[in-house]
This record gives structure tokens, sequence and C-alpha cells, in this order.
């Protein structure tokens, strides 16, 4: 994979092989996700859930983001992880990686993120769940964006507790939603 926008463009992440392999985000998806965030991302902080490689959080620092966490619950994909994200501190930026279950991190995080950016994988069926935690918890900031990725053939709701959604994306047969905080 690689680096689709910002000053990372171009470098190539590894991914994970074997059983535990990862669905990468396409590059056509992320590139756009990025494309409508836009200048906004400029010292924000973001969290990416179920993280895979660390693309998505690279793609975060690239574009601008300093305050960069990660969450992977397979171990086994560390060393790749920490390998991909050890580009970030060519722009002088470390992303804290979390090598725990998703529903763990969340319940255990005290932080709030100008994005959340959640890519479960296709098969999950607790996606709204993972959205209503984050939003109970006040995860999100204010002004934050909550970003999911899911494939075509699920559904969410336009509101899930006090975030509603803003705009929803189709990429091949995978939808990315996103959801802003309603003040």
């Amino acid at each position: 994979m690689r680096i689709t926008g910002g000053k990372l463009k171009g470098r190539v992440t590894e991914t994970p092989n074997g059983k535990m392999a990862i669905r990468p985000a396409m590059d056509r998806m992320r590139e756009s996700v990025f494309d409508i965030i836009g200048d906004k991302l400029s010292e924000a902080s973001f969290l990416d859930l179920f993280s895979g490689s660390g693309t998505i959080a690279l793609e975060a620092v690239s574009h601008g983001c300093k305050n960069v966490d990660l969450c992977e619950m397979d171990r086994s994909k560390a060393k790749i992880v920490f390998k991909n994200v050890s580009m970030a501190e060519e722009l002088g930026v470390r992303v804290n990686c979390h090598f725990m279950a998703v529903e763990l991190f969340l319940r255990r995080c005290k932080k709030q993120y100008d994005y959340i950016f959640l890519d479960p994988p296709f098969p999950y069926k607790f996606r709204q769940e993972l959205i209503e935690t984050i939003a109970k918890k006040n995860l999100l900031t204010d002004n934050g964006t909550l970003l999911i990725h899911y494939p075509q053939e699920d559904s969410l709701p336009e509101k899930i507790e006090n975030l509603t959604l803003s705009d929803k994306r189709l990429y091949g047969r995978s939808i990315v939603n996103f959801y802003k905080k309603a003040l």
C-alpha cells in the first residue's frame, strides 16, 4: 500500500500476511476521505481504530495531524505496525500504538479526538455499539468527526446518540459514513 497524500505521499507501507491478514482500505477510498477532510487535519488529533497496518494513522500524520493514536487487537501485526509508523518520526510525530481489543481501548480511553476513524472487519456486527460508546464517553471533540468504513450490504442510522450523519460516500462495495456531534 502507499500513502496517498500529504508530506509522505507515495511512501509504501507493508501489510501483514498469514491467517490474521488484513483487508486494507482501498487507496482510492483513503485518498478521497482525506481530500474531503482537507486542511482541517493540520495540528488535529486522530484515532485510528482497527488499524491493521497503521496506514490510516500514517495518512493522518502525512496530512498534518500531530496527536495520533492507533488501536489494533492483533499483536502479531505489531512489528509491521511499528515499522510503518516509524515514518511519522521524519515529520516529528510519534504515533501511539495500542495493541488490544478496540472495545477495551474505548472503555479505558480518557482522551478526546478531532477525528476518529473506524475500519472494523466487514463481518463485525457491533459497529453501532462502538459509535454509541464513543458518543457516551465524549471521545470526540465538539467540532470532531467520526468516520466509519463498512460494507454496502449493512446499514447504520443517521443519528446515533449525539452524533448525526453529515456525509456518506460509496466506494465500490463499501461505504464511509461521516458523523458530527450535534451541539
